[in-house]
């Protein structure tokens, strides 16, 4: 019995031997063939090549769809800092130009308190003006305690701005020249001939449409041209004479051909004053003002 196990296992290992040198010899075999591969292979390989292409498909469907989300992501991302740098480059834009405008004032203003060497002058800064009621009064930063009193004029670029009428301790209300308060202090003028003579008038309105002047109570037969100069006279008030007040652009006469009211340009920037001169007293040596 032991003999014959001995013998089946001789027999297993021939077989697996067998076997084994027949699957080399088959696999050389179809190495060595150049036609088709056996039917099994052809299956696997068919089965390998569209689970590959089920898998691959997918994957690069998601791969692609990941990069367009980043693309996407980092657009944004960039879209957001040009934004921020948008904003940043508006406000510069705003700040410069409100810097400029500035300057340009100041440089105006400083060119004006050049000229009035016999003026004491108080320099402010315009802190408050309502649209509703810009060409009535506005506010400036300096009162009492900078020197400011009521009644005092003011001038803005080249051009008498208005007069103050109310002051507290750091702050001063000004009436504008181109008040309609009926009541208000009306500024004596003077028009300065080209042939030397003086025509005396009142500030009496202002044209808002045109943005002019009107300088009315005027009796005179003299020639008024465009062009010539309207300053303050002096007369009647604290005002000091010879403050520029505009020029001359046209002459309305009445019915026996005398000029009684004559429209102005005004010399100061009556929509956009910013920097203003308080003027603290008269000229020396000026009788006719108070």
């Amino acid at each position: 019995m032991q003999k014959f196990f001995s013998n089946k296992k001789m027999i297993v290992l021939m077989i697996a031997l067998l076997a084994s040198l027949g699957l080399i010899f088959s696999s050389i075999s179809v190495r060595n063939n150049q036609s088709a591969p056996p039917l099994m292979q052809q299956i696997g390989n068919d089965v390998v090549g569209i689970g590959a292409r089920v898998v691959s498909g997918p994957a690069r469907w998601i791969k692609s769809g990941l990069d367009d989300v980043n693309d996407l992501l980092n657009a944004f991302q960039e879209n957001k800092r040009l934004k921020a740098q948008i904003d940043d480059l508006a406000q510069t834009k705003v700040r410069n130009q409100t810097l400029s405008r500035e300057n340009q004032a100041l440089k105006k203003q400083l060119k004006l308190n050049a000229t009035l060497t016999d003026y004491g002058q108080i320099s402010a800064t315009v802190t408050s003006r309502t649209p509703d009621d810009w060409r009535n009064v506005l506010l400036i930063d300096k009162g009492s305690g900078a020197g400011v009193k009521k009644g005092m004029p003011v001038m803005s670029g080249s051009g008498l701005l208005g007069r103050v009428v109310e002051i507290s301790k750091t702050q001063a209300k000004v009436e504008m020249i181109s008040t309609d308060n009926r009541a208000a202090d009306r500024f004596a003028a003077s028009i300065l001939t080209t042939s030397g003579k003086t025509i005396n008038g009142v500030v009496t309105g202002f044209a808002e449409k045109s943005g002019e002047l009107i300088l009315g109570q005027i009796n005179t037969e003299e020639d008024i041209k465009k062009g010539e100069k309207v300053v303050t006279s002096g007369l009647g008030g604290a005002t000091p004479k010879g403050l520029l007040i505009g020029t001359v652009v046209s002459i309305k006469k009445d019915d026996f051909g005398l000029a009684n009211t004559v429209y102005l340009k005004p010399a100061a920037d009556l929509h956009d004053a910013s920097v203003v001169t308080v003027i603290d007293r008269t000229i020396e040596g000026d009788s006719d003002a108070e």
